[in-house]
């Protein structure tokens, strides 16, 4: 459904309209502009130039901020199974409005693609992209993060699995990524170096190639 400047979707039994904003990748890019960090670029190390592959872009937040990152001569790409949503996060990252222009050239350069993520793994070819990032639904939801309350309910809530980690760092040239909450098990079932982060609900970890 179109509203007069935003694409909504609205699912059965959801009080709230799904539409697409750029979330925190507002705040987190101008902290970034300003000479500051943030926690995704640090664990990813992305450069100029390289490649990022979002394997659960919901509302391509983490995206938006790696685009920035690997700039006009890389690529990022986002994967999400849910051809609505990956419909109207894709229409919102090409027709957003703002007058950061970092913002908006970061988000008109990102591809969108609706296919689940262990399928285009599978497709891919061994070391084809630079970082592979995975946020899956966390295992322990974050009552602060109300941003993603809608998402939750209507999205795709892939859980990892071993296959999934394995295909992901085939596929990766340097790292595969992850985010969870911190007390979430996966870190240490998949062994992914854990960095931890005590003013934080959720933490990173990768596994580096060998």
């Amino acid at each position: 459904m179109a509203g007069s400047d935003r694409l909504e979707l609205y699912r059965i039994g959801t009080a709230e309209p799904f539409f697409f904003h750029p979330n925190s990748a507002m705040f987190r890019l101008k902290r970034v502009l300003q000479g500051g960090t943030d926690p995704l670029l640090e664990m990813s190390d992305l450069k100029p130039g390289d490649s990022f592959l979002d394997c659960t872009l919901g509302l391509a937040s983490d995206s938006i901020l790696a685009s920035y990152q690997v700039g006009e001569k890389g690529v990022v790409c986002g994967l999400e199974s849910d051809e609505d949503i990956a419909y109207i996060v894709k229409t919102g990252l090409s027709q957003y409005e703002t007058n950061v222009e970092a913002l908006k050239e970061a988000m008109q350069r990102i591809e969108v693609q609706s296919i689940d993520a262990l399928s285009y793994l599978k497709a891919a070819d061994s070391d084809s992209w630079d970082v592979v990032y995975i946020d899956p639904m966390f295992q322990e939801p974050i009552d602060e993060s109300s941003n993603f309350t809608l998402l939750r309910e209507i999205g795709v809530q892939d859980q990892l699995t071993t296959e999934w980690v394995e295909e992901a760092y085939r596929v990766c040239r340097k790292r595969v990524v992850v985010k969870d909450h911190y007390r979430s098990t996966i870190f240490e079932q998949f062994q992914f170096q854990q960095e931890i982060r005590l003013t934080s609900k959720f933490h990173f970890g990768y596994l580096e190639k060998k």
